[in-house]
């Protein structure tokens, strides 16, 4: 199915300014390697310092895009007004106990951004932390990262990020007068606090890479702070947290399948960090304080991961004993420690549970289980801050239920519902349905798919479907309500939610199966979810828009090589498309801790093939593809705003159809778009008004 769109002026045509490079014997040639621009750091932080050659071609590219989608204008306000509806505009989140104050957020009708707020533990009048929207008014683009309070509750560390580069500016605000401090620390990470007047935190570098941890004290410069930890395993990132018991700053540093941890005594700030466990190949392990023990979650020896305990003063691996041992295809996804109670997430099936033990007891004879009835739903764990507590917060939803906030005593097995999300403009639970079938493979694996569509919606292959994947790093996607979705759904499409390997929705085995050389799995089973769709009569050839993000868009990008035929469009949200040019590059802020993932390119022969093999731009080839949305952000430290660019220009004179290409380039944004909750509906209106017309319902 052709979409139609108006007519259009011509396309931008890139020029080709061949590079090549030889890589074990295989010469390479890009022709599209001049739009990474030499200075992409410094424009990645100041956008209008990108070359004019390159922002010439990629604000020729919005003007095409502006162009095509002209006549979707009036759909696409609708659209956001519609998903605008369902937001209540007057909002606040359940408050958050923490000593002798309740902490919560609050939207004011009109907001863009939340009003950060506290009232004394029990109720009464409420002091305002920090107004984002105050702090944002002046920026195009404002996200706040870290907003933590100090034990004394009397500062607040506040950072943001005013462009989309993910380099943040943190500031201390004095609660009692409401006013910044003078010193401002630059290009920060995580931040914890270790006393009234100490805290920690990361310090980003140029390449941004998370790589060292500073002690800093309030009101001295950042020239004055103190080095404690430095990384030089360029695969490895940097973190701090403070344990929830107050006793142990937390120094996390690791890649996506190994890593390490440290602990300093809070009480002796100025310590050597001391390590809990020498880092081993292949091995992670996360780490919870609970009296004179640590608390581990751990994959050694266990796939699925086991939780183990140790003594503080002898916490390495020879110290181990299972509390939770390992049982194959349960995952043991999270684990929070309280002074009296061990709780854990655990997925089986591509379903979560709650799981909890009081301290001192067996988990493998009294564990209790909080569980629920719906065929397909999300959960949160959303542990108390305070750490001499026994009540537990957890999130729950389903495709057709909308988010609900409950508190659970873990001494009387009672459950509160704190909130129920509320859709202003009416939802009735009952006009859906959510099914869970799975779709065999190619090589026979089983792969979970969730469907949501109206109720009122034929299933005889003549509806339309918007197919979503991921499939990377472990990432699972939740089974989770999203009120945009409605828009399309309502609208007669079926939405699916493919559960692909790459992600552990099935356990860490179907994770591990989608690495390295078997990543093209990720790819087979999101075109065997298109044809299960197609042959139980959700949909039919040629009515299904693909979507991804990130390596998400690596899916996207390689199935439109694979399988165009299936498709009515595509939308590829910052795609990671450039696969082999970008981990053969160490020099990117990702790279090297990419090839755990992937393999690394530039020793191994084997994963240069592998790669080769599937990266989408190194695979275009003159074929008929659908109709496309590209979409990248101009700061984006993530996937390179290069990436999309380059491959849609190589698509653009090689494809065969007269289907439309289109690249939006946010020019002052990153890798998460706008900022601001209504100002992201922007985002997603494009996006279901490029599916609606792909399908021929415009």
């Amino acid at each position: 199915m052709s979409a139609i769109f108006p007519a259009l002026p011509d396309a931008p045509i890139a020029d080709k300014q061949p590079v090549t490079a030889t890589h074990h014997g295989v010469t390479l040639t890009d022709d599209y390697h001049w739009l990474r621009a030499d200075n992409w750091q410094e424009a990645m932080r100041e956008p209008d310092k990108l070359p004019d050659d390159i922002k010439a071609y990629l604000n020729a590219e919005n003007t095409y895009y502006e162009a095509a989608m002209a006549d979707t204008a009036d759909l696409q306000e609708k659209l956001i007004a519609e998903m605008r509806g369902r937001i209540k505009e007057d909002d606040s989140s359940v408050p958050r106990k923490d000593g002798p104050f309740a902490y919560n957020m609050r939207y004011a009708e009109g907001d863009e951004y939340p009003t950060y707020v506290r009232t004394p533990r029990d109720g009464g009048d409420a002091d305002v932390l920090l107004d984002v929207n105050k702090e944002a008014a002046e920026h195009d683009y404002f996200q706040l990262g870290a907003l933590n309070v100090s034990p004394d509750h009397k500062t607040l560390a506040w950072k943001a990020d005013t462009n989309g580069s993910e380099f943040y500016r943190l500031r201390l605000r004095d609660l009692s007068s409401g006013e910044d401090g003078e010193h401002i620390l630059e290009d920060v990470g995580s931040v914890a606090w270790a006393t009234d007047t100490i805290l920690f935190y990361v310090k980003v570098d140029k390449n941004h890479r998370p790589n060292k941890v500073y002690r800093h004290t309030i009101g001295t410069p950042q020239s004055d702070d103190v080095l404690v930890y430095e990384e030089d395993d360029l695969r490895y990132y940097v973190g701090v947290d403070r344990s929830r018991s107050g006793a142990f700053i937390e120094i996390g540093t690791g890649m996506n399948d190994e890593n390490e941890t440290l602990v300093i005594p809070t009480t002796t700030p100025d310590a050597d960090p001391q390590v809990v466990q020498p880092r081993r190949q292949g091995i992670e392990y996360y780490v919870e304080h609970q009296g004179d023990d640590f608390l581990i979650m751990t994959n050694d020896n266990a796939l699925d991961f086991k939780i183990v305990h140790a003594p503080v003063a002898a916490s390495g691996h020879e110290n181990w004993v299972d509390i939770v041992p390992h049982q194959q295809g349960r995952m043991i996804i999270g684990m929070s420690a309280y002074k009296d109670w061990m709780i854990w997430m655990e997925r089986e099936n591509a379903l979560p549970r709650i799981r909890f033990v009081r301290a001192g007891e067996d988990p493998q004879t009294q564990a209790q289980t909080i569980a629920f009835d719906e065929e397909a739903y999300a959960l949160g764990s959303d542990p108390s801050d305070e750490y001499d507590t026994n009540t537990f917060r957890f999130t729950y939803s389903s495709p057709t239920t909308p988010a609900q906030v409950f508190d659970y005593d873990l001494k009387t097995d009672e459950r509160v519902l704190m909130k129920q999300v509320e859709i202003p403009s009416g939802h009735d639970p009952a006009d859906y349905v959510t099914q869970r079938i799975t779709a065999p493979s190619h090589d026979g694996a089983e792969v979970p798919l969730t469907i949501l569509h109206h109720k009122d919606t034929p299933i005889d292959g003549t509806a339309s479907c918007l197919l979503y994947g991921y499939g990377s790093y472990g990432a699972s996607m939740p089974a989770s309500f999203s009120s945009n979705r409605l828009s399309l759904v309502d609208r007669g499409f079926v939405y699916c939610i493919a559960h692909i390997r790459g992600g552990e929705e099935k356990g860490r085995a179907w994770y591990e199966d989608a690495k390295f050389g078997k990543k093209v799995n990720t790819f087979h089973d999101f075109i065997a979810a298109g044809e299960k769709l197609i042959a139980d009569g959700y949909t039919a050839k040629q009515k299904i828009v693909i979507q991804g993000g990130s390596a998400g868009g690596l899916l996207v990008g390689a199935v439109l090589n694979m399988r165009p035929d299936l498709l009515a469009g595509a939308i590829a949200d910052v795609p990671f498309v450039d696969v082999l040019n970008t981990i053969l590059d160490d020099t990117l802020p990702l790279t090297p801790g990419e090839w755990s993932q992937w393999g690394n390119p530039i020793e191994s022969k084997e994963a240069f093939d592998d790669i080769q093999g599937y990266s989408p731009y190194d695979n275009v080839t003159a074929q008929d593809y659908p109709a496309m949305l590209v979409a990248a952000g101009v700061s984006d430290p993530r996937v390179t705003y290069w990436e999309p660019a380059k491959w849609v220009a190589k698509l653009r004179v090689t494809k065969t159809d007269d289907n439309i290409l289109m690249l939006r380039t946010n020019m002052t944004s990153g890798h998460f778009g706008k900022s601001g909750r209504f100002a992201a509906l922007e985002d997603a209106g494009r996006s279901y008004a490029f599916a609606l017309k792909a399908v021929g319902s415009v």
